[in-house]
C-alpha cells in the first residue's frame, strides 16, 4: 500500500464504528494474496457476500484477476477513511485488496418481516415498529440513524436461560455516567431471573426499584428511539421482544407524542397542552367530585348544586362509594377490552359499558352526573402517548380519591402539591424528573 492509502485505511480502522460488536472484520488468505473485508453483519447480507465475494476471492488464480473481478462490479472507490466509514453504515463491503479498496451495496432488506406500531399509533409519522429480532433491530436503527458514532454492545444477561441484549448509543453525545450505570446494573441481575420481555428488565435496571412513576421508557417506535439517541440518551434491547428501553426518561418525555415534531408547531403544543388537561382530568374530577358533594358544596353555583343534589337523589349510599364502583367497573371493561380477542373486544366493552351505564342509572344506584364525570375519566386515561405513565396515573387517581374522601376539596389540593413536589425531588439516573432534555444535535427523523 502506498503511504496515503496506508493512512486512510488507519483512519477508517481508529473510526468509532469499528468498536461496535456487529462489526466485522475478516483477513482472507489464498495463493499468497490477501485481502480484507469490513462491513455491519446486522445491515449487509451475509449470504451475498459470501456468494459474491469470498467465493470468488478463492477461486481466483491471481489476485489480479479478482481485482479485475471487483473493478467489473459495481464498485466505488474513495480516498478518505470518513467517507468509508459512511459508506459502512448505509449498508456497504468494503474489500481492501492491495493499495485499492472497493466498495459494494450489499444492505439486506428486512420490510418484509417488520410490522406498523400498534401501541404508539401516528398520524403521519413512520409506521414502521420494531421487530423481536435483535439483528432486524439494528438493521432498522442503522438505516434511520447513519452516523458512524452510534455503537452496539452485545450481551448476555446472568439470568436462566440467558438472555441475550445489545445496548445502543452515540458515542459523541453520550452520558457515560448513564451509560455505566446501565451495564452495572445489567450485570448484576441475579441469575434466577427469568426475562422475557423489555418491561420485566426495565424494572430491573430502573434506579429507583418500587417507585410508581417510570424513569426509564419503553417504547416500540424506531423514530423515537433515534430522536433520543441523538440526545444522549442509552437504549437497551431484548432478544424476543419488539420494544426498547431507552433511559434516563422524565417526565415530559412520557407526555409527548412523536407526532408533535411531525406537524405545526402550534399544533404540536396544542396537543400537547390538551395531554396535560387530560391527565389533571384524569387525576382530581373524580375526587373532586366527592369533595364537593359531600364537604364542600357551597363552592358550587346554586342552580348546578341543587341539580347535582336532585340527580343523587335515589343514591342510597355516599358520594366516594358511588365514585368508587363506577371507577372500578370502568377498569374492569378497560382490562377485557385487552384481553378479549379483537374480533370481540370491542364490541362486548362497548355494549357493556352502554348497558351498566344505562340500567346502573335507571335503577338508582348511580346519577346521571356520575355517569358523565366517569365518561370524562375513562376519555382522559387514554390520552397519555406512553402506557407506564398512563398506567401510573390510573392508579394515582385512587390516592387522590382516598385523600380526598378523607380531607375534603383541600385534600384534594394538598394532594395534588404532594405529587408535584414527589415530581421535583425524583430523579432519573441523575436528572432531574420535571426537567426538559435539550436536544444535542438536530436529527433527521425518516
Amino acid at each position: 500500500m502506498s503511504q496515503l492509502d496506508q493512512d486512510t485505511i488507519q483512519e477508517l480502522l481508529d473510526s468509532p464504528i469499528t468498536r461496535s460488536s456487529d462489526f466485522v472484520r475478516k483477513e482472507l488468505h489464498h495463493n499468497g494474496a490477501a485481502i480484507v473485508l469490513l462491513y455491519l453483519r446486522s445491515i449487509c447480507d451475509d449470504a451475498k457476500i459470501q456468494q459474491d465475494i469470498v467465493l470468488p476471492f478463492y477461486r481466483a488464480d491471481h489476485i489480479g484477476s479478482f481485482q479485475d473481478y471487483l473493478r467489473s462490479l459495481d464498485s466505488q472507490k474513495s480516498s478518505k477513511g470518513s467517507s468509508l466509514s459512511e459508506r459502512i453504515i448505509k449498508g456497504e463491503a468494503l474489500v481492501l485488496s492491495g493499495d485499492e479498496v472497493f466498495s459494494f451495496a450489499i444492505k439486506k432488506t428486512v420490510q418484509e418481516t417488520v410490522g406498523p406500531a400498534d401501541v404508539e399509533i401516528s398520524v403521519v409519522g413512520p409506521k414502521q415498529a420494531f421487530s423481536e429480532e435483535m439483528d432486524i433491530n439494528i438493521n432498522i436503527l442503522r438505516s434511520r440513524y447513519t452516523e458512524p458514532s452510534l455503537t452496539f454492545e452485545r450481551g448476555k444477561l446472568e439470568s436462566y436461560p440467558k438472555t441475550e441484549y445489545s445496548i445502543v448509543y452515540d458515542r459523541k453525545v453520550v452520558d457515560h455516567a448513564v451509560l455505566d450505570k446501565i451495564k452495572k446494573d445489567l450485570e448484576q441481575l441475579r441469575r434466577k431471573l427469568v426475562v422475557q420481555a423489555a418491561g420485566q428488565l426495565a424494572r430491573r435496571i430502573s434506579n429507583v426499584k418500587h417507585t410508581l412513576f417510570p424513569t426509564v421508557m419503553i417504547t416500540e417506535r424506531p423514530d423515537r428511539v433515534v430522536l433520543n439517541l441523538s440526545q444522549g440518551k442509552v437504549a437497551v434491547f431484548v432478544h424476543g421482544t419488539p420494544f426498547a428501553i431507552v433511559a434516563p426518561a422524565v417526565f415530559y418525555d412520557f407526555m409527548s407524542a412523536m407526532d408533535d415534531l411531525y406537524t405545526h408547531y402550534w399544533t404540536g403544543h396544542f396537543l400537547l397542552v390538551l395531554r396535560y388537561i387530560g391527565l389533571f382530568l384524569n387525576l382530581t374530577l373524580a375526587s373532586f367530585y366527592v369533595g364537593l358533594t359531600s364537604y364542600n358544596p357551597e363552592f358550587l353555583r346554586v342552580q348546578l348544586a341543587l341539580s347535582i343534589a336532585g340527580s343523587r337523589a335515589p343514591v342510597p349510599y355516599p358520594s366516594y362509594i358511588e365514585v368508587v364502583f363506577m371507577l372500578l367497573m370502568m377498569e374492569l371493561l378497560t382490562e377485557a377490552s385487552i384481553r378479549l380477542p379483537r374480533t370481540i373486544g370491542s364490541t362486548a366493552t362497548t355494549v357493556g359499558g352502554l348497558i351498566l351505564g344505562t340500567a346502573a342509572t335507571e335503577a338508582g344506584l348511580v346519577s346521571n352526573i356520575m355517569i358523565i364525570i366517569v365518561a370524562c375519566v375513562a376519555i382522559s386515561n387514554f390520552v397519555l402517548p406512553i402506557n407506564e405513565m398512563m398506567f401510573a396515573m390510573r392508579v394515582m387517581k385512587y390516592v387522590f380519591l382516598l385523600i380526598t374522601t378523607l380531607f375534603g376539596v383541600m385534600g384534594l389540593v394538598i394532594a395534588f402539591i404532594g405529587l408535584l413536589v414527589h415530581f421535583t425531588r425524583k430523579e432519573s439516573y441523575g436528572r432531574p424528573y420535571l426537567r426538559l432534555f435539550k436536544e444535542n444535535r438536530k436529527v433527521l427523523i425518516r
